[in-house]
């Protein structure tokens, strides 16, 4: 980043920022929205954008960086923008691997494609970049990933300047609310660069929300026959009885999982566990002394039943999130997910050295738990910190006291859900603040 940049932006040992080597683009060719990057005429003015909405053309640019969550928020964001706006979205990705995970109609042999009417190009060193460039309207940066120095120079270039956002990573402390949408001037091209930041109060860029997503939820939540379908084809069981606690568990490696699997275990109640295949399979392997716990594995020990389920795409994922009674989320894109899904959640939050991440913990608790009774918020609470690491905890003793309170934490999510609206769509938000720009 730049020094214009970091002026601009609050110093926080707490920012997951982390620095990516600069790319250059691939030359290509666009659609009639994108205007070629042309050098101006002494003198001239720059055009005014005559585009109407649905003619905005976007880049957005994803370096992945933790497995899916960067890319799992750029493409929920290109989707957005391109089914509720009208936009002609391109996203330019450095692991396609990752975003097949997520997207399995997306090619990995391809550099580039079109997928849900979306462009996709594979971001990567190209042999040469002599071309003339083409520059979108919109131009997102993901997360400080560092725009292609040639597409910057077309950027400057371009006959009409385009709007220039840096999306950061989302937090829920204070400062943000001062930071979102701060300009920060390009050292040496007539540019300027805006971070827009998400955020879950008023006053910051919101979080990603399809507009169509609560009342998928309600479909699928009024359905019996549609949740039994969802596990006989994606679980390949029947649904659990009444009186089942059914858990969803995606989370990063973390050495808390085989004392909370122990207590799951030894629960008074049975509890059904929904793993997708991934960084803690391991873990699960080891508690039912398996080999491995991969896609299909189904296990039992007490009271603890565990069905490992193939990694999914991101519609899939939210069904899981609404088919399960409590959610252990991990990273930004399933933590915003959780959210909407109005189920009581745990956050597995990116963690950093010197326990750098705890503040942004404590300050999404701030807000998520503020309205709980004392009891409840208390334990909600130290079961969000033991999970992230902090103290050495009694898991069975933890467990207990956070399963007594799951009714409170219930209607917390579900008044949740609706607060959190109030901050507004980051799509929506993002595609009004663009337009006023436009020029």
């Amino acid at each position: 980043m730049s020094a214009a940049a970091c002026s601009a932006v609050r110093p926080s040992a707490h920012s997951p920022r982390r620095a990516h080597p600069p790319r250059v683009l691939q030359p290509h060719r666009r659609s009639q929205h994108a205007q070629q990057a042309q050098p101006p005429q002494p003198g001239a003015q720059r055009e005014p954008s005559a585009a109407p909405d649905s003619a905005i053309a976007c880049d957005i640019f994803c370096a992945v960086v933790d497995n899916f969550g960067d890319i799992g928020v750029c493409w929920r964001l290109a989707r957005q923008l391109a089914a509720e706006h009208g936009w002609q979205v391109r996203v330019l990705v450095d692991d396609l691997r990752a975003f097949h995970a997520l997207c399995p109609a997306v090619d990995t042999a391809r550099a580039r494609q079109t997928v849900q009417g979306i462009v996709v190009e594979h971001w990567h060193e190209p042999t040469h970049a002599g071309e003339t460039l083409e520059v979108a309207d919109v131009v997102i940066e993901a997360f400080a990933c560092e725009l292609p120095p040639v597409y910057v120079a077309a950027m400057a270039r371009r006959a009409s300047t385009p709007v220039w956002f840096n999306l950061e990573y989302l937090s829920a402390e204070d400062w943000v609310t001062d930071f979102h949408l701060r300009p920060s001037p390009h050292p040496r091209y007539p540019l300027v660069k805006t971070f827009f930041f998400p955020g879950l109060a008023p006053g910051t860029g919101g979080v990603l929300k399809e507009h169509d997503l609560d009342a998928q939820r309600a479909a699928f939540e009024q359905s019996q026959d549609a949740r039994a379908a969802w596990w006989r084809d994606t679980v390949g069981v029947p649904p659990p009885a009444a009186g089942t606690t059914v858990i969803s568990l995606f989370a990063y490696e973390n050495p808390a999982v085989d004392a909370l699997l122990e207590a799951w275990r030894d629960s008074a109640g049975p509890v059904v566990l929904l793993v997708p295949e991934g960084r803690i399979s391991g873990a699960l392997a080891r508690c039912f002394g398996l080999p491995s716990f991969a896609a299909g594995t189904h296990a039992e020990r007490g009271s603890l039943t565990a069905h490992a389920l193939a990694f999914t795409d991101q519609p899939g994922y939210d069904r899981l999130l609404w088919a399960s009674d409590l959610n252990f989320v991990r990273g930004e894109d399933s933590f915003v997910r959780a959210q909407w899904a109005a189920r009581p959640f745990v956050w597995h939050i990116y963690p950093q050295a010197d326990d750098a991440h705890l503040p942004k913990l404590d300050a999404a608790l701030t807000h998520y738990a503020a309205s709980l009774p004392f009891a409840a918020r208390d334990a909600l609470t130290r079961f969000w910190h033991a999970w992230n690491g902090a103290g050495a905890p009694d898991w069975h003793a933890l467990w207990t006291d956070f399963a007594v309170h799951l009714p409170a934490f219930r209607a917390r999510a579900n008044g949740w859900a609706h607060e959190l609206a109030r901050a507004g769509d980051l799509a929506g938000n993002l595609a009004r603040f663009a337009k006023s720009q436009l020029k």
